[in-house]
């Protein structure tokens, strides 16, 4: 057996070390994959073009994609879920993203809804929003941060929640929040006390049917088409103290704790779009062929390919130890950022790259290259800016 010696009392054993990391995914996550790319070839790949091209919303895919257990995945079991760890939704999130990033973000919204629920509420409201509205009866929820004048300064939200004889007053709106004409319910932040800058924010759930509640016209997107987009508006909306998630004053730190586990799984979905446009790519460079010889020969084109190649594994890398961090409970903002920024980012590169080595047939509807390089720049936006993910990377370095 072989032996490292450190100093004079520091003995490893070489095969402890190796069973510490893999890069091999063991046969149940071989199983899982198997499962979400037969998935995604089957019920997302064939329809895909036109429910982008439709802007349709793909209800009749999610409540499949549930009977396969792949929405709801972070729901814990004891609530009826799958408890999946962070680094099984990543492994689904790639194929997903592979097929239409556009259905994947449909169909992977609930479990960006619940996490505040999962991260911050009591039994008694996960028994109720996470287990008999979204396990048992399938139901749709959003999660509303972002408003018209608050983007990535989370803080600088004006939705107003006033105690009012046990119950809260929620006035103020949201914008831009996935799944809205869908949703059953939504988890909201909200200021409770203004003037206490990030530790005046709470977080609440808030049911849709409530009076006062009320969904604006879907926004019509460059890309990610089949997912639905709107602005959520909430006037004079009176909803039960009960439903505060947590203690009031707590909304900000939940919010970024909610970043922490959602951002390896927006990275991942990036991750399997890189992976389309390389394959895309490589097919058509094999079959297309340019002065008598087929076009990857051409060191101009093998090289952006080469590099789609690198940057797709490299990024893929990143999104398993940000979701290993997770499972691990050594959640690092760092990390995340890393895979969110380098993922949303190589993914933009691979998507403009495909359409260069397509040429001018790239540019029309006809091939797929087309429709990656639309739906990939949102990637770079929500969730957090790249720009955003950077500093949060000079912040951790530099603390």
């Amino acid at each position: 057996m072989l032996k490292i010696i450190f100093g004079e009392n520091n003995v490893v054993d070489i095969q402890q070390i190796q069973e510490g990391v893999s890069f091999a995914l063991t046969e149940e996550q071989k199983m899982l994959q198997k499962m979400a790319r037969e998935f995604t070839q089957k019920e997302i790949i064939p329809v895909a073009e036109e429910f982008d091209r439709e802007a349709k919303f793909p209800e009749e895919i999610f409540h499949k994609a549930r009977e396969f257990g792949i929405v709801n995945m972070n729901i814990p079991a004891e609530y009826g879920g799958i408890g999946a760890t962070a680094f099984e939704e990543v492994i689904v999130g790639e194929e997903l993203g592979y097929g239409c990033t556009g259905i994947s973000t449909s169909i992977s919204t609930n479990g960006l809804g619940a996490l505040p629920i999962i991260l911050g509420a009591n039994d008694q409201q996960k028994q109720h929003w996470l287990g008999e509205r979204l396990v048992d009866k399938g139901q749709f929820v959003s999660y509303g941060v972002t408003e018209a004048a608050a983007g990535s300064n989370v803080v600088g939200i004006e939705t107003r929640a006033e105690r009012k004889n046990g119950s809260y007053i929620i006035n103020g709106s949201k914008t831009f929040i996935t799944n809205a004409s869908h949703a059953n319910f939504f988890t909201v932040f909200a200021k409770t006390d203004p003037s206490a800058g990030h530790r005046g924010m709470s977080c609440f759930i808030i049911d849709r049917e409530t009076p006062g509640v009320s969904v604006g016209k879907k926004f019509d997107k460059l890309g990610q088409r089949a997912s639905d987009t709107a602005e959520i508006v909430f006037e004079n909306v009176e909803i039960p103290a009960e439903n505060l998630i947590g203690q009031e004053g707590q909304g900000f730190y939940l919010a970024m704790k909610v970043f922490d586990y959602s951002r390896p799984g927006v990275a991942a979905a990036a991750v399997g779009l890189q992976r389309r446009a390389l394959e895309e790519s490589v097919k058509y460079a094999k079959e297309r062929h340019a002065f008598g010889v087929p076009i990857y020969q051409h060191q101009a084109i093998g090289h952006k390919i080469a590099d789609m190649a690198i940057n797709y594994e490299a990024s893929r890398l990143l999104v398993w130890q940000a979701a290993w961090a997770v499972d691990t409970g050594t959640v690092n903002p760092k990390l995340a950022a890393y895979a969110k920024a380098f993922a949303a980012d190589m993914a933009t590169r691979a998507a403009v790259d495909a359409v260069q080595v397509f040429g001018g047939y790239g540019f029309m509807k006809e091939y797929p290259v087309e429709k990656l390089l639309r739906d990939v720049k949102i990637f770079q936006i929500y969730e957090g800016t790249s720009e955003i993910q950077r500093n949060i990377i000079v912040r951790e370095l530099f603390r």
